[in-house]
């Protein structure tokens, strides 16, 4: 790999996020510096094989105008072969005016759905459109920092894994500071390695990455957060290498725009059984 290429790939994802910060209003805190900080913070094994394959960034998208622009900033900043796949579900905010300026950006595919469907239907439409050898799942409201999107790779392109999960419970810190959220999702992580065979800590993160194989193997069925473990179950069954890596998460309540709700949560121990024993 010559530092010449890897030198062009940092170039073109520097142009990309100029081209998007000079389009999108209220972004007055993504100063230039944060670049900079993506590149200090990028896993050097990750940048120095970066053109050797290409990642898709498949963001699920409703009512988000407050977080989408720094979330494509984000994205874009990351030195590495990407395309973005956005997959509005229906926003009724400004969101759609946000996305509306970058529609033509090079490497940034968008998609409007109607009628609003849920999560799960977005990602749905967004796997069908995706073309790199690597698919990476991101969600639109920064509680999931970006950059720990390279930790994510290394165990893919390594060939120590089929897919990898981010999890936010295997670090030290604690990193959701709701505990009926904490307890939910180890409920439902606990029912779904039992069921599946697996040994997760985090089957409901939103970072999940995944060969091209994994996701062309399977098809979602579920329209909102049920998707979380439907694919884990339908992913397992198929005997593919699961690996977690520790990620960062910075909670956000429902004040704030947290959408999950009891009924999601039933739905999850539905699908957990449902999808366990047959697609």
């Amino acid at each position: 790999m010559s530092a010449t290429t890897n030198t062009q790939t940092s170039i073109n994802t520097a142009v990309r996020y100029d081209e998007i910060l000079s389009r999108l209003e209220n972004c007055e805190g993504l100063v230039r510096s944060e670049l900079d900080q993506y590149r200090q913070s990028i896993d050097e094994e990750v940048f120095a094989r970066a053109t050797e394959f290409k990642l898709s960034i498949v963001i699920p998208v409703y009512n988000e105008e407050a977080t989408i622009a720094r979330v494509l900033a984000r994205v874009a900043a990351l030195p590495l072969n990407t395309e973005i796949v956005v997959v509005d579900d229906n926003s009724q905010d400004g969101t759609r005016d946000i996305l509306g300026k970058l529609a033509d950006i090079n490497g940034l595919k968008i998609f409007l759905k109607q009628p609003n469907q849920g999560k799960g239907a977005a990602l749905r439409t967004g796997f069908t459109h995706v073309t790199g050898d690597y698919v990476v799942i991101q969600d639109a409201d920064l509680e999931y920092d970006p950059r720990d999107i390279p930790k994510l790779l290394v165990p893919l392109l390594n060939d120590d894994a089929d897919v990898v999960y981010g999890s936010r419970f295997l670090g030290e810190e604690l990193q959701d500071e709701s505990f009926v959220h904490r307890l939910g999702n180890a409920v439902l992580t606990q029912a779904s390695n039992i069921v599946n065979g697996t040994n997760l800590t985090d089957m409901e993160t939103c970072y999940k990455a995944f060969t091209r194989e994994v996701i062309d193997s399977v098809r979602i069925d579920q329209d909102r957060f049920g998707i979380e473990p439907e694919i884990t179950a339908k992913i397992a069954r198929r005997g593919f290498k699961f690996v977690e890596v520790p990620i960062s998460y910075n909670y956000r309540s429902y004040a704030e725009g947290k959408k999950i709700g009891v009924k999601d949560l039933i739905n999850a121990i539905y699908c957990i059984g449902r999808y366990g024993f047959s697609d």
